[in-house]
């Protein structure tokens, strides 16, 4: 099953009001759908990926029946959120290794929705009872409820205050509509993100061949590659020189992008093809459609790249 997928709020902080409506934070970490039956635990990522094996930690919701849960895995670095520190985790598959990590940094399960319980499909039902069955849940370690609150404008300044990500509205009375994009949730955060495909890579200026910027795109409703611009920022430290690896396997002789690239940009630039995507963080796009600002976070292999968009 693909989770439910909220729709962006028109402007930052202007969420839905009204009595029909709950608030929560906009968690900053991975969408995994935990899937219980048996006595066993399967983990899926956005894209219907099995993800079980990176988090041993959550073995524990073996305890809870047969249920379909659907929440964010994050892991809190200084009592926050941390999509870097989570990085190190998303993409382990060796049980050895992802146990040490477990032992040393925990992930927090955040579940915000039951999608099916002792057998029975709740999908249908309005978003207000599933909560209240989520509630009658006797949660293991590393598992928590996110909480709801019933003001988003508050939400908004205490998550802007704290440096969480964001706020997520949801209609009491909405149904769960599997693998859809609904105005039924509405999400708005501090600062935009969104999954990009990497065209290319240049090195730094200073002859040290490190990774120094990445050439970033969207895919366009015919399948070609747009240009979002370049970005410097967060490629520092292993986490780079471990990009720059996994990039050097797909090289190609000549741009992937269908528009064209600056001559700025593409001077020095490295060619690949486009299937690695990354998470980035940006203030806005300019009405070309670049990113401004833009600090990449890490590579994605748990999600789809998000679609090219008119700014």
């Amino acid at each position: 099953m693909e989770p439910m997928l909220a729709t962006p709020a028109p402007a930052p902080g202007r969420l839905p009001r009204g009595t029909g409506w709950v608030y929560e934070v906009k968690w900053d970490g991975v969408r995994v759908l935990a899937d219980v039956h048996g006595g066993r635990v399967r983990l899926t990522s956005r894209n219907e990926r099995d993800v079980t094996p990176a988090y041993p930690e959550l073995d524990g919701l073996a305890a809870l029946g047969d249920v379909l849960l659907d929440g964010e895995v994050v892991l809190l670095d200084a009592g926050k959120p941390s999509f870097a520190a989570l990085a190190e985790r998303m993409h382990v598959r060796d049980p050895r290794r992802a146990g040490a990590l477990a032992a040393a940094r925990p992930v927090t399960y955040l579940v915000f929705d039951v999608l099916r319980l002792d057998g029975e499909d709740l999908t249908g039902r309005p978003f207000a009872e599933r909560r209240a069955a989520l509630d009658t849940l006797v949660l293991p370690e590393h598992v928590q409820v996110s909480p709801l609150y019933d003001d988003g404008d508050d939400l908004w300044q205490v998550t802007a205050a704290h440096g969480l990500e964001g706020v997520v509205a949801k209609r009491r009375e909405s149904p769960y509509r599997a693998g859809r994009r609904s105005a039924d949730w509405v999400k708005s955060a501090h600062r935009r993100s969104r999954t990009a495909v990497v065209g290319g890579w240049r090195p730094e200026s200073t002859g040290t061949g490190r990774l120094g910027a990445l050439l970033l795109g969207a895919p366009d409703a015919s399948g070609g590659l747009r240009y979002l611009g370049r970005a410097g920022s967060g490629l520092g430290g292993p986490a780079a020189r471990t990009m720059r690896d996994l990039l050097e396997e797909h090289g190609r002789s000549a741009s992937p992008f269908v528009d064209d690239v600056p001559a700025v940009d593409a001077r020095g630039t490295v060619w690949v093809d486009p299937v690695v995507l990354v998470d980035t963080l940006y203030l806005v796009r300019t009405p070309s459609g670049r990113l401004r600002q833009p600090v990449v976070r890490g590579v994605r292999t748990d999600t789809t790249a998000d679609p090219w968009e008119q700014p």
